[in-house]
């Protein structure tokens, strides 16, 4: 699970070190005057819970999906807390209803040397849901 302090989420994310950038599950994507966005996440997809956001556009910047099929999108900056570390990292907002996980780690979020990913470990910052007590 990760945690998104200035959003008041928590959620599990997916690491892909594939991909450069990270991307958050959002509908409703609105640009609105004095160069900010409106979004909602889908907090609980089973429940339809959702909250509606809004931030600065902190870059537009085109992406290229898995498929291929390159798109512009939109970034905004939050703070992710994970394994015990707080970070800003830069978020694209984007469709991911029909994807397991609602957030996608990429590289730029997981950089640095605060992480060390091992691709042979399933669940390596929290325990499997099976496991939780």
């Amino acid at each position: 699970m990760v945690t998104l302090p200035e959003w008041g989420l928590e959620l599990r994310a997916k690491v892909d070190t594939g991909a450069k950038s990270s991307s958050i599950d959002c509908s409703d994507i609105v640009e609105l005057p004095d160069n900010r966005v409106r979004f909602t996440i889908r907090v609980s997809r089973s429940r339809g819970k959702t909250i509606t956001l809004e931030a600065p556009i902190a870059i537009r910047k085109r992406v290229r999906s898995s498929t291929g099929e390159g798109r512009s999108r939109l970034f905004v900056e939050t703070t992710l807390h994970l394994a015990g570390i707080e970070k800003k990292i830069l978020v694209n907002l984007a469709c991911r209803k029909k994807m397991l996980h609602r957030m996608l780690l990429g590289r730029e979020a997981l950089g640095g040397r605060e992480f060390l990913i091992d691709c042979g470990v399933d669940h390596w910052a929290t325990a499997p849901p099976n496991e939780k007590k």
